[in-house]
């Protein structure tokens, strides 16, 4: 996972389980297509996107939690190697997108989510503030959702932010990437550009 990283400085990360839409939205902030496994897990590598004439690179790590078909033992391991992917880069990530469905995030967070456990999604989101980088979560596929500040403020209070969820526009950002609708994710990693002072990366959002 390390070997294909470009040599570049200033990173942003998206990271999520397996289709939650994080190919779509790095097509979305890159104008690029990446080509993608047939089934969730045969992807191990990330995609990475980069600039010949800027020291910065955005990069998609492979989808992470159950896949249907899939090995436990390699759905581990593709979480292991995600999880020392962002340990190693830390200094380096800027802002880490936590991708969501938008409309099955809640259950299936509530379905994992035991005495003895935290789902991976929430894992990954106290991982990245206690490596000291700016986490955003992107719910995305919100045409499909009806009660839409109802379900942003339970995701909100599920990843221990006190509802109203509009108060976390900076770190909740609800987008339809398919329709080219990102908008708000733009905005919230520029918020955050914007506190590293970063002015030069925000034109890539």
């Amino acid at each position: 996972m390390f070997e294909t990283r470009p040599d570049r400085t200033d990173e942003v990360a998206l990271i999520g389980r397996s289709n939650v839409g994080k190919s779509t939205i790095m097509r979305e902030l890159t104008g690029h297509t990446f080509t993608t496994g047939g089934k969730p897990g045969v992807t191990r590598e990330p995609n990475h996107y980069d600039w010949t004439s800027e020291d910065f690179v955005i990069t998609d790590l492979p989808g992470f939690g159950y896949m249907q078909g899939v090995p436990e033992e390699r759905q581990e391991s593709i979480k292991t190697d995600i999880v020392h992917y962002l340990e190693e880069y830390a200094d380096n990530i800027l802002v880490g997108v936590i991708v969501l469905d938008g409309k099955s995030a809640v259950d299936i967070i509530d379905r994992h989510t035991t005495e003895e456990s935290i789902p991976h999604t929430v894992e990954m989101y106290h991982l990245l503030r206690e490596l000291g980088v700016d986490p955003v979560i992107a719910v995305n596929k919100m045409d499909k959702v009806d009660d839409r500040d109802d379900r942003l403020d339970a995701i909100a209070d599920r990843f221990g932010l006190l509802p109203p969820w509009k108060q976390w526009t900076d770190t909740i950002a609800p987008i339809t990437a398919k329709k080219g609708n990102i908008g708000a994710l733009e905005d919230a990693i520029n918020s955050h550009l914007e506190d590293h002072k970063r002015h030069d990366l925000k034109k890539f959002f």
